[in-house]
């Protein structure tokens, strides 16, 4: 293989032999780019186009050249001068289209677009970058651009999959119709090319909603998939595979996953390193980083309150970091006037954030969010502060090196160190407990529905993405041997056809006729409909954590298959907290024991019913205050105790 100054020189001497071909000039400024001249590079295209105006190549890739180099002005400027040589020409158009777009300059990229469709209302990419680009703040607008780019070119794989996507987030009274659509698209990912991680992820997402097993069985391995996913960055698409994870191999395999991710991401961050601040003379308050989008009016910022409405000011200063676009909320609002700072940057840069934490001198640095909507876990790969620590967004570890504590407790603490990468801190009893916010009487608990139905109602408000073949069996075994009982499904979902119509195979296979099913399509409301349902039964092995909460809180004891992960053991901790511990066991058959003899214990159930609310209250998940200190103690431990502290 020839050394790249022998590449170049060969290059050139072609490129001055044949100056009016295209390709030779593209190719000596690829070459040039490749071995790191990159102004030579620009250079070399500015000429080729001066030269060759009709060059739409050499065009695009000056173009491409200057937007890496984050100059946008410039590269909006070179397509213009390629527009106005070559006008109409489809290739530059779509380019300037996305430099407008990752400009973030939404305003103008839309009223852009607009324009090309006014003249052109036939062509489907204009429609697609419409509809891909209006999706993200008008969903119904989006929607409609991408069903006419599909009408359009049924083959344009990419506007078939924003459609999809589009479809797949859809909230609303139409929901289970539009799920049922995106269904309907991912069988016919496949014939349209499932090549990259965020489309695999896609169709993965939409088959599990609706439970087609047999569609997902014929998609890549649980290993080959958790590769795809972590080399292509996808944090998100990992959390998925927890719910998958069931044997020592795959368990395994997931921490090596959420590794090799992690190992990307921070030599992402080496390569961009930020200032580091002075070191700071020992003693004094310490200052605690708290990162999450979800302070707010949000499952996160529930549990997180009582750390806020109980506040160790003589010993903290507090700064919290939210990436949230919208406008604060009362509970964001009552965090943001109790602590040191409040710092809410939407659209910053991964890097511009680390540079802006580690300004704020930091000991230690909670991230809360994980990979989920909103959240930037990839600023811990720069390590912001001294000590980093990883609590209550993320039920596993993240697969960073630069986090080096984990929050968990004596009951959900993994059995085996080696599904941990973080060194554990172990509250006392328990990892979380209910904020003021959701510790409230309202909704009312109903009386038990048993003794008006004459049946016992078991049930679950779990994600779909948690369930498996293998659980809905397991649920179909205990209603089949439950007499006239039934099992309420409490999902958005549950408005989809094929939804119901695979759940009911699942059933229909343990001898569960489909009337002995009961859906209730809600979404955010659901607490009202546990009054209609005696019994949860758990997902696993990626458990309940907030609606295990929800389900005690409503008087709906619950039971719960316990594993050796962190998130197969979270309903266990919330459980045994709750003085419950009974209702959780590690095997399978004694899984459906315990159901079956819930369903007959009516005066426990009964008990329960009413008096689970001061069970809850009397207990560590009610005790907020303790909980707070207890909190701020194993902090305090951990910075003064860290080697950090000593340096």
């Amino acid at each position: 293989m020839p050394l790249p100054d022998q590449e170049i020189a060969e290059l050139e001497r072609l490129a001055a032999l044949e100056p009016q071909v295209e390709a030779r000039r593209r190719e000596l400024a690829r070459a040039l780019l490749r071995a790191g001249r990159r102004v030579e590079a620009e250079a070399q295209l500015r000429a080729a186009v001066a030269d060759l105006p009709n060059a739409v190549g050499c065009w695009l890739d000056l173009a491409t050249l200057l937007n890496a180099a984050r100059r946008v002005a410039e590269a909006e400027a070179a397509l213009d001068g390629g527009l106005a040589a070559n006008p109409g020409e489809r290739r530059l158009l779509e380019a300037k289209a996305l430099v407008l777009r990752l400009s973030g300059d939404t305003g103008r990229t839309e009223a852009f677009l607009q324009g090309l469709a006014a003249h052109h209302p036939d062509e489907a990419w204009i429609h697609f970058h419409l509809g891909d680009l209006v999706a993200t703040y008008d969903s119904r607008r989006g929607e409609a651009h991408l069903r006419r780019a599909v009408e359009l070119d049924p083959s344009h794989a990419d506007a078939v999959f924003a459609l999809m996507q589009c479809l797949e987030r859809a909230v609303g009274p139409e929901e289970g119709a539009q799920l049922d659509e995106a269904f309907g698209l991912a069988a016919r990912a496949p014939v349209l090319g499932l090549a990259g991680a965020a489309r695999t992820k896609l169709v993965r997402d939409i088959l599990g909603r609706v439970c087609a097993f047999d569609a997902l069985d014929a998609l890549p391995s649980f290993e080959a998939q958790g590769r795809l996913y972590a080399e292509a960055g996808l944090h998100t698409a990992l959390f998925r595979q927890l719910a998958q994870a069931r044997t020592p191999q795959q368990r395994e395999a997931l921490m090596a996953q959420h590794r090799l991710w992690g190992a990307a991401a921070e030599a992402r961050a080496q390569a961009a390193p930020i200032r580091r601040p002075a070191p700071r003379r020992p003693g004094g308050r310490i200052r605690l980083g708290i990162m999450s989008s979800d302070l707010r009016r949000h499952p996160v910022g529930y549990f997180a309150l009582p750390l806020f409405d109980h506040l160790d000011r003589d010993r903290f200063d507090v700064f919290a970091y939210s990436y949230y676009p919208g406008a604060p909320d009362p509970i964001q609002q009552s965090i943001a006037d109790r602590i040191a700072g409040f710092r809410n940057w939407p659209g910053v840069s991964a890097r511009d954030a680390a540079q802006r934490i580690a300004d704020d001198d930091l000991d230690l640095l909670l991230e809360l969010g994980g990979s989920t909507h909103m959240n930037r876990l990839e600023v811990m790969a720069w390590r912001c502060a001294p000590l980093q620590a990883s609590w209550l967004g993320y039920p596993h570890s993240t697969g960073l090196s630069t986090i080096d504590r984990f929050i968990c407790d004596p009951f959900n603490r993994p059995t085996d160190p080696r599904f941990l990468m973080e060194t554990p801190l172990e509250m006392p009893a328990s990892w979380i407990a209910l904020g003021q916010a959701i510790f409230t009487d309202e909704p009312a608990v109903g009386p038990p529905p048993f003794e008006r139905n004459g049946y016992v109602t078991f049930g679950t408000a779990n994600a779909t993405l948690k369930y498996s073949r293998e659980g809905l069996q397991a649920w179909a075994r205990i209603v089949a041997a439950t007499p006239g009982s039934k099992f309420a499904f409490i999902r958005p979902e549950a408005a989809s056809a094929a939804f119901r119509q695979h759940v009911a195979a699942e059933f229909a296979r343990c001898g569960v006729e489909a009337d002995r099913l009961v859906w209730r399509a809600v979404r955010g409301v659901h607490l009202p409909v546990y009054n209609e349902v005696d019994i949860t039964l758990d997902t696993f092995p990626l458990t309940g954590g907030t609606t295990t909460t929800e389900s005690l809180w409503m008087g709906v004891p619950l039971v719960t298959l316990r594993g050796e992960m962190f998130h197969e053991r979270l309903s266990y901790s919330i459980l045994s907290n709750a003085g419950l511990g009974d209702l959780c066991t590690d095997d399978l058959d004694e899984y459906q024991r315990l159901a079956l003899q819930l369903a007959a214990d009516t005066d426990r159930r009964r008990a329960l019913r009413t008096g689970l609310r001061d069970m809850i209250r009397n207990s560590a998940l009610g005790q907020t205050e303790q909980f707070a200190r207890d909190f701020y103690d194993m902090l305090y431990r951990a910075v003064t105790e860290s080697p950090a502290a000593s340096a």
